[in-house]
């Protein structure tokens, strides 16, 4: 599953960021992991615009960020949590 596909009001762990090989992909999959984007952390989505890109999402427990659609479908993720039925 990847990033592009969590509804809002969940939270998953990221696995990894894909990356085709090219010199932007991977200058791409630096940025993200700069922004925190990286193996192990949680990301939750916060809301999606109406048209539904971009997204909102936050990144650990502080930092927020948004992000178009095709970006984060180059995130995979797993453990995937509904916030609003556990009550967190």
């Amino acid at each position: 599953m990847d990033l592009s596909e969590l509804a809002v009001h969940h939270s998953a762990t990221v696995v990894g960021v894909s990356s085709d090989g090219s010199d932007l992909s991977n200058s791409f999959k630096d940025r993200l992991e700069a922004m925190g984007i990286r193996k192990g952390r949680t990301v939750q989505v916060m809301r999606k615009a109406p048209g539904g890109d971009p997204y909102e999402v936050r990144v650990g427990s502080t930092t927020e960020i948004a992000i178009r659609k095709s970006e984060a479908s180059l995130v995979e993720i797993t453990d995937v949590i509904n916030l609003k039925k556990s009550g967190r």
